[in-house]
């Protein structure tokens, strides 16, 4: 059975059964029994058989119960290239994961009487990248926790901070918000990041292989991020004054393990603090809410808290149900890593997720990746030519849900990434044939040309995108840079 065979069985069994076992929630007793010898020693298992079903390199996870580390492992390799194995001691970029254990700390210090969760940050600190925009003295440190300041995730590079709407009045996820809050309490403390969450959270907790700037100490154990074809890619590296609350956290599995302990029994935090932190603060979605710096889901199993991270070639997840003293952890080393964070939960602690729905990533098995992997394997184990056969193939086999314009455009920049300009062109060519009145095929099309040098091709396909879709800002950037180039040639 070749590669490509593989990929349409699987595509048969996919469509050919009612549902699979991803798809199934699981019961929620499997909360309760998630400890148990037996349930641990199924997941030796079934994780390997997950990480190559989603082409994911590594992952480390964690699991507690009743305030106690009662299982960890790591799966995969912290390199492709040195074939270093995953382990206890394997550290990773916990990305957003960064955004609960700062939280924690600030909370410390509500309780400590240095800052108000309700009084103006301005009134702490003056903050000139928003101070054009009055509406920023209506933002308290409860509307950074709870994602509701009116700044965007992040800025744009070269642009300037904003505020899309009034502060407190809706949800919208944001680091530039913790980034805010981070200056303010440096301020009041008088302390770098680093220096204060090695006081509150990393010592306090027995975390020492955690820390929100680059320690030399991890590079024996590192794991490097991986991107979604499996190649290792750069590593960032932030030194002292570049650690950021929102995201550049690095630690193992097990030291994140002792801080879901620490929120779940409420360390160093006073009762009305502790509970604050896991009640709902403001609706996100259906069975979705959040607390102080953590996001909460109410499902079968109870109330838990929960939070993401996604990193370029880092992803992570935690979710932990307090009343019953059961959490999981895990980290992974590659851009594939969300692919499998629904059957993770589903081999763990089973239940239904509105917090996996809300986020939405692509599953491994979904039909479209099934589909964009088999012709991804045709176009490496033969040509262009082949993989546009191959999709022409099952296109006409399967059902129109496992097919969408993404597939053929992430094909395309795969190539692009490995400089098969040609084939770049070629795949997005036949992206253009088959969604003719969408905008983004042609505006990938025009980066291809655009790379490949043929400019009139360029402005022809940037110039079709931007009626399609006259919003198109980088349409209208790609078109004055290309006239600019084709001007001074003349």
């Amino acid at each position: 059975m070749t590669l490509n065979r593989q990929y349409s069985f699987a595509l048969a069994v996919l469509f050919g059964l009612a549902c699979t076992q991803s798809c199934s929630a699981q019961p929620p007793d499997r909360v309760a029994t998630l400890a148990h010898a037996e349930r641990l020693a199924e997941l030796e298992t079934v994780i390997p058989a997950l990480l190559d079903s989603g082409a994911v390199t590594g992952l480390s996870m964690a699991i507690v119960n009743d305030s106690a580390i009662v299982w960890s492992r790591g799966f995969g390799v912290q390199n492709v290239e040195t074939g270093e194995p995953v382990n206890d001691s394997s550290v990773f970029e916990a990305a957003s994961l960064s955004k609960p254990v700062f939280a924690y700390a600030v909370l410390q210090l509500v309780d400590q009487g240095l800052i108000d969760l309700d009084t103006p940050i301005a009134e702490y600190y003056d903050y000139e990248d928003i101070a054009y925009d009055e509406r920023h003295r209506r933002i308290t440190p409860r509307m950074v926790l709870t994602h509701s300041t009116g700044f965007p995730n992040w800025r744009p590079r070269e642009g300037r901070l904003t505020i899309n709407f009034e502060p407190g009045s809706e949800f919208s996820y944001s680091g530039e918000g913790f980034g805010y809050l981070q200056r303010a309490v440096m301020h009041i403390t008088g302390e770098p990041l680093q220096a204060l969450m090695e006081r509150l959270v990393f010592e306090p907790l027995g975390m020492p292989n955690s820390s929100y700037i680059w320690d030399d100490r991890f590079e024996a154990n590192l794991a490097l991020p991986h991107n979604s074809d499996g190649e290792a890619t750069r590593k960032g590296k932030p030194g002292p004054g570049r650690g950021h609350a929102a995201a550049t956290l690095h630690t193992t599995a097990l030291d994140f393990a002792r801080f879901l302990i620490a929120v779940t029994n409420g360390t160093a935090l006073s009762d009305s603090m502790a509970a604050a932190m896991l009640t709902p603060q403001i609706e996100v979605d259906s069975g979705v809410t959040w607390g102080l710096g953590i996001g909460l889901q109410d499902n079968e199993s109870g109330r838990g808290f929960w939070h993401w991270g996604d990193n370029s070639g880092y992803k992570a997840y935690t979710l932990t149900y307090p009343e019953r003293g059961v959490g999981v952890i895990w980290f992974t080393n590659s851009q594939n890593g969300h692919s499998i964070l629904e059957a993770l939960l589903a081999e763990t602690v089973g239940g239904d997720h509105p917090a996996v729905a809300w986020l939405d990533y692509e599953s491994h098995d979904s039909p479209t990746r099934l589909v964009r992997e088999a012709v991804w394997q045709a176009i490496e184990e033969q040509d262009v030519e082949a993989g546009i056969a191959t999709y022409r193939d099952l296109k006409a086999s399967y059902p129109p849900e496992a097919f969408h314009e993404y597939i053929l455009n992430m094909l395309g920049y795969r190539l692009l990434r490995s400089e098969r300009v040609s084939g770049a062109i070629e795949i997005f060519k036949l992206n253009v044939e088959e969604y003719p009145d969408a905008w983004n095929p042609y505006d990938s099309l025009g980066e291809a040309y655009m790379e490949a040098g043929e400019l009139e091709l360029a402005i022809e396909n940037y110039e079709k995108s931007l009626e399609l879709n006259p919003d198109n800002t980088n349409a209208v950037t790609m078109l004055e840079r290309i006239r600019d180039q084709m001007g001074g040639g003349e």
